[in-house]
Parts: structure tokens; sequence; C-alpha cells
């Protein structure tokens, strides 16, 4: 049986960056990229807000921080260089009323001890800004953008296969066995038919599914804290005429309740504005239908800061998977990534729970991948 350097599990945007960076790392070695759709990016990579994060809302010292704030300065040069689609729109996080004041100071508070260039504006300011939006002050962070997420997953693509890494779509992995100095690989291929490959390092970058390898290797997925508990997020469009009202990012005050950011503004590259996403633990992974009922809850949210906005303004748009490894009612979660030697599972680094902000850490993320292998070598 043909013997690989690396197999990587998954071609999301952290998979395929993955794949390229090992290939310029370890120019003399083998990478495969099994995947199990017919292309890249085919689950969370595709279905999300294609934000560039600057990393202010997430605790200092934890990898969601760090790889934050290394991977945004490191994916706007990427862009720059390759002529990935981007936009540093700017967001603003806004303060609807006075009350709402020291909830936006903390997140400035916690944005700037984890290295986040931050800006507190007041009302006059916003309206230079912003003249359309109901705000009494606001954090500016001028680090936040958006990107063509698709453009940017066909570069590294590319960048994976000029350096040499073979690209295994319609290949499901099945099952994984430990062999004592590697890894067999065990997958269906795109005519049904098994088969398998053994590889020295294993990395599991399977987002949704990623559970599912340390669980086959014997790891026990709850203990560790790699239980996947999908999350639904659900996004709606606003007329073409209203998202000429909005220029910038716009962000209310995350609630302690819910399990991401709220109800907020996103634009894309091409003017439209979008509502969302919400967020619904869900059993069903494939469910990407978007209630159309759940309008009226979007209405209610955006109305208190886009005053403009009606009821028939808002049209339902597409729906995501976050891959999170937090239960319901648990506290927050750090990322997970993870050589797994110390479990007697030398050569499998796990990157279990990589949603948001795991698009603008997919370069940061795929260096420190490398730099565990670099290390162990």
């Amino acid at each position: 049986m043909e013997k690989m350097d690396f197999i990587v599990v998954g071609a999301g945007v952290v998979g395929l960056a993955v794949a390229a960076e090992l290939t310029r790392r370890f120019e003399d070695q083998s990478v495969v990229l099994l995947e199990r759709h017919s292309k890249f990016g085919q689950d969370t990579s595709s279905r999300n807000s294609e934000v560039m994060h600057a990393g202010m809302y997430y605790p200092t010292g934890s990898l969601k921080a760090q790889l934050c704030v290394e991977g945004n300065p490191l994916l706007y040069k990427f862009c720059e260089e390759y002529n990935v689609p981007h936009q540093r729109i700017g967001k603003l996080i806004i303060a609807r009323n006075d009350s709402e004041i020291p909830s936006i100071e903390g997140i400035m508070k916690q944005g700037r001890a984890n290295g986040v260039k931050l800006e507190l504006i007041d009302r006059d300011q916003i309206a230079k800004m912003e003249p359309n939006i109901t705000a009494v002050a606001a954090v500016y962070s001028s680090a936040t953008g958006i990107i063509d997420s698709h453009k940017l997953m066909a570069q590294l693509e590319r960048l994976a296969l000029q350096g040499g890494a073979m690209l295994a779509y319609k290949h499901q992995v099945t099952d994984v066995h430990f062999q004592g100095d590697g890894y067999e690989v065990v997958f269906t291929g795109p005519d049904g038919a098994e088969d398998s490959l053994e590889c020295r390092w294993l990395i599991n970058c399977a987002g949704l599914y990623a559970d599912l390898i340390p669980a086959r290797l014997g790891i026990d997925t709850t203990a560790a804290g790699y239980k996947i508990y999908p999350v639904k997020g659900e996004y709606f469009t606003v007329a073409a005429a209203k998202s000429k009202l909005i220029f910038h990012l716009i962000y209310p005050p995350p609630l302690k309740s819910l399990h991401g950011l709220g109800t907020h503004v996103t634009k894309s590259l091409d003017g439209r504005a979008r509502l969302g996403p919400n967020a619904h633990y869900v059993d069903k992974i494939e469910d990407y239908d978007v209630d159309a009922a759940h309008g009226e809850e979007f209405y209610q949210a955006a109305k208190t800061y886009l005053p403009f906005i009606e009821r028939e303004d808002l049209q339902p748009d597409m729906a995501g998977m976050r891959p999170k490894i937090q239960a319901p009612d648990a506290p927050v979660a750090d990322f997970v990534v993870r050589h797994e030697d110390d479990r007697g599972l030398p050569g499998l680094i796990d990157l279990v729970g990589i949603e948001s902000p795991g698009l603008t850490c997919s370069l940061s993320l795929a260096r420190k991948v490398a730099g565990i292998v670099a290390a162990t070598s």
C-alpha cells in the first residue's frame, strides 16, 4: 500500500490552506487532500458572512484571538498578492442607547488587549459614516473587511496543486486505523468502491464532521471536548434600494444568551446588505433551508438600529452550519488545534470546532499546523 507523508481530510478553506502550506514548507513530501464533495468548500466555508474579522471579541490568549489577530493581516496580504477580491470596509459595533455603551466599551477593552486597533466614536462621527442608522456611540474597527471566499479557496487550491498536492474529490473517509508508525485512511471513491492510503501525518480538517476521526481512533470526543454540536444560522437579504443606505458592517452588542454575535448587517462585494445569522442548535446537518417565518424576528431586531427597514425589505437568503464544540448552555469554546501524540496517536493533528473566525484564521491555522509538524519532525 502506498504511504503518503500527509493526508489532509476536508477541503474547506482551512483544509485547502493547510494543504497549500504543507506543500510550501515541505516541498519534497507528498500531500493528499481527501474531500467527500465534488468540489471544495461545500459546507461551512461557502455558507457564512465572508467577513475578515479583526479579533476583538475573543478572550485574550485564546487560539481564536491569537490566530485571528495574526490571520487578519496575512489574509489581506494574500488577497493583494493573488488578486482575491476583497474590501477593507470597516465595522461599527454600535450602542443603540446609553445603556449599551458599557457593553461596547467592554468589547473595545477586550479588543485592545488582543492587539486590535479600535476607536470609540460618538454620535456626530457615526452620522458622517452611517447617516441612516440609530446609534449613540460605536466602536470602529478599520481592519474588518469582506472577501470573496470562493475565489480565496480557488487560489488556495491552485497553490496546493502547484506545490504538488493531490486533491481527491468525491473521496469520503469511512474509517481510520493507527498502525504504530502512521495511519491507514479508508475511503470510498467516486465509483463507490472502498480503498485506502497510508500516511505518516493525518491532518483532520473535517469541519462539521471533525469529531468522527478522533472517535474512530478511540478518543472519547465528549470527554475531550471534541463533540460537534451543529448550529444553524439563517440569513435574510435586504432589498437593493435599502442596501444602498448602509456603508459598513453594523453589529449591535452581542447578547449573552446567543451562540453567535446576534443579528448584524454585513455587506457583500456587490453592495448587497444581509442580516444574520441567527443561531439554532440542530440535529440534521444537511438542512440548509431558510424558514421564511423567521423574517419577522430579523425585522424586529434590525429595526432597532435600521429605522428605514420595512418588513417587505427582507427576503430569505441562505443558511449555514457552524461546527460548535460547546453544548447548549455551555461556556464559549475555543478552537482545538492539537497534536495527539500524548494520547498515543503521534502524527494525528486534530482541528476541531473551527467556526468563526475560521475563515479569517485559515492562513494562520495552516501555519500553526505546519509549525507543529516542523517542531516534531
